[in-house]
């Protein structure tokens, strides 16, 4: 009996003693982790701050900040001057008197709008792809100047900045509805010369024949369609008899 009695009491001291042992055990963990995190605190989250402010933040935490110029890169996101990138990220544990680094933004990559006027549409779209805009859309307008469907006015006007990716609008000059010309009597007239005028002022000088004519000199317009006194509007498709020798009988479309 007396045996069972100090069996039982040798128990509960190996209980006690664990127990105590357990909490030093837990007490260490959390000196120790106390004393490793003391000195170390959170990092702020610097996300399109300017820099000053940036600085300013980071200081009040007992953090420095650190700025390379020549690493800040160009975006559409994030105002120029702003914090585009930051390392160690927001949240993460950083020791006091430590560096945390930022990239800032440049803004976003702009581009100087061209000079379209005068140029055709195909011509005009050719030049905003190479510089990286695009085209708007178009309108025309009733103008006393520029050849039909050249570019006489455009917006953003020529050599403004504008970001890449960017619209412009394209104002194109348009033929009057009721602006029509009489077709001129170009028989016996030099079909170089004729052909040159016509197409300098906007006329398109179609499907022309070469036939041989009996005393008449050579490149001398024979017949013409429309005929003399007809009503012709800009854009009106112009047929051309043309004397030639037996050799060029044959030859349409051009001369020499």
């Amino acid at each position: 009996m007396r045996a069972m009695n100090w069996l039982g009491r040798g128990l509960l001291w190996v209980a006690y003693l664990m127990m105590l042992g357990g909490l030093f055990v837990i007490a260490g963990y959390f000196g120790f982790s106390s004393f490793v995190r003391r000195g170390v605190t959170p990092v702020p989250d610097l996300s399109n701050l300017p820099l000053e402010e940036a600085r300013a933040l980071v200081g009040d935490r007992g953090l420095e900040l650190r700025h390379s110029p020549a690493e800040d890169r160009f975006s559409d996101q994030v105002a120029v001057d702003g914090v585009l990138e930051q390392t160690p990220s927001a949240g993460s544990l950083a020791k006091r008197g430590g560096w945390v680094e930022v990239v800032l933004s440049r803004g976003e990559r702009t581009v100087l709008v061209p000079d379209l006027a005068g140029k055709a549409l195909p011509a005009a779209q050719v030049a905003l792809a190479g510089v990286g805009l695009n085209l708007g859309g178009t309108a025309q307008v009733l103008i006393g100047e520029g050849s039909a469907g050249s570019v006489v006015g455009q917006r953003p006007v020529a050599g403004v900045r504008v970001g890449r990716g960017s619209e412009v609008q394209l104002y194109l000059a348009a033929e009057g509805l009721d602006t029509t010309y009489v077709m001129p009597d170009l028989v016996n007239r030099s079909y170089r010369e004729v052909r040159h005028f016509l197409e300098f002022h906007g006329f398109r000088v179609g499907n022309t024949k070469f036939e041989p004519y009996e005393g008449v000199e050579r490149e001398l317009v024979l017949r013409q369609f429309p005929l003399p006194g007809h009503p012709l509007r800009r854009g009106e498709v112009i047929s051309l008899v043309v004397a030639a020798t037996d050799d060029e009988k044959s030859a349409e479309g051009g001369f020499l």
